[in-house]
């Protein structure tokens, strides 16, 4: 029953767009709290959240509709100059494995750009597999340590809250930018 609270309480907050508690922290908080298995902890977590991210990435594509034109153009040429090009696509998956950047953002930009969300959610599970292993193994050591603050800390810091506004405002200028002129000659023939 708790692994599947667990599982549960990571995929909601990994289908918020912004401003939800790190999963590390969910994880780091039922491993202490509970006795579970940690490879079924990193297993489960990085599960939910990889569904959660898809499911937020295809909520965030059907809002397109809503963004004018020109900024939809501009974000579907972004997504063909970074999934066309063979050392940009694998600079991308290598963004989606190990960024420092929020992935809720990197997933709303995804569902934007129109990008291939299988590969990129792929790439963010088997990135997020390491990392949850991380952090889950090092919890035991956080039990000596007031975990409400390790936990409120991580979710009330203003750098976090920072780095979440600058991701969105990342994504405004990328629909700014006229990405159609970065495109291989044979791609932009085919857009037209």
């Amino acid at each position: 029953m708790n692994l599947i609270s667990l599982g549960l309480v990571v995929f909601a907050c990994n289908l918020a767009p912004m401003f939800a508690p790190p999963t590390w922290s969910i994880l780091v908080y039922f491993i202490i709290t509970h006795e579970l298995n940690t490879a079924a902890v990193v297993l489960i977590g990085a599960l939910a959240a990889g569904l959660g991210r898809y499911l937020l990435a295809l909520a965030t594509r059907a809002l397109r509709n809503y963004i004018p034109e020109k900024a939809r153009k501009n974000l579907y040429d972004a997504g063909q100059v970074l999934e066309t090009d063979n050392k940009r696509k694998f600079g991308t998956l290598a963004l989606f494995i190990v960024s420092p950047l929020p992935s809720a953002q990197l997933f709303e930009a995804a569902g934007l750009m129109h990008m291939n969300l299988k590969r990129l959610t792929l790439a963010f599970f088997s990135g997020r597999i390491f990392t949850y292993t991380f952090y889950a193994t090092s919890a035991s050591q956080l039990k000596a340590t007031d975990l409400g603050n390790v936990i409120s800390n991580a979710f009330k810091s203003p750098y976090a809250w920072a780095l979440q506004l600058f991701s969105i405002g990342i994504i405004y200028l990328i629909s700014r930018i006229d990405w159609r002129k970065h495109l291989k000659p044979t791609n932009h023939a085919q857009l037209e």
